[in-house]
């Protein structure tokens, strides 16, 4: 979404979208916990307002409008850069730490099965 709302910054009437990454969260949460240890059962995502599931177990996503911080542009647009960028920071920093527990998880799997502590 991060980078749509930036390739639209300049298009006059452009509305900057959004997905709830909580509420999506909480999706995939209880999605696993009602799937259990059986990994062989599809996964089935209940769905909300932004995050739907259909018939097949495909996930459509369908972002919401970000709301303004009351700012409207006078070409209609309802965002800056400087708040894309401070998102995209947000999720970056979001992903390297997922990314840092992942891996080190794995060293710890990769010790364990080498016998190595």
């Amino acid at each position: 979404m991060i980078a749509e709302n930036v390739a639209n910054l300049h298009t006059p009437g452009y509305r900057a979208k959004q997905l709830d990454g909580k509420a999506f969260q909480s999706a995939l949460r209880g999605a696993l916990e009602t799937r259990g240890v059986d990994r062989g059962k599809p996964l089935r995502i209940e769905s909300g307002r932004e995050v739907t599931t259909d018939a097949r177990g495909n996930i459509k996503v369908t972002p919401s409008e970000k709301p303004p911080d009351n700012i409207l542009f006078h070409d209609g647009t309802n965002h800056s850069i400087e708040q894309e960028m401070a998102d995209l920071a947000e999720t970056r920093l979001t992903h390297e730490l997922a990314t840092a527990l992942l891996r080190d998880r794995m060293d710890g799997l990769r010790k364990a099965v080498r016998g190595t502590v």
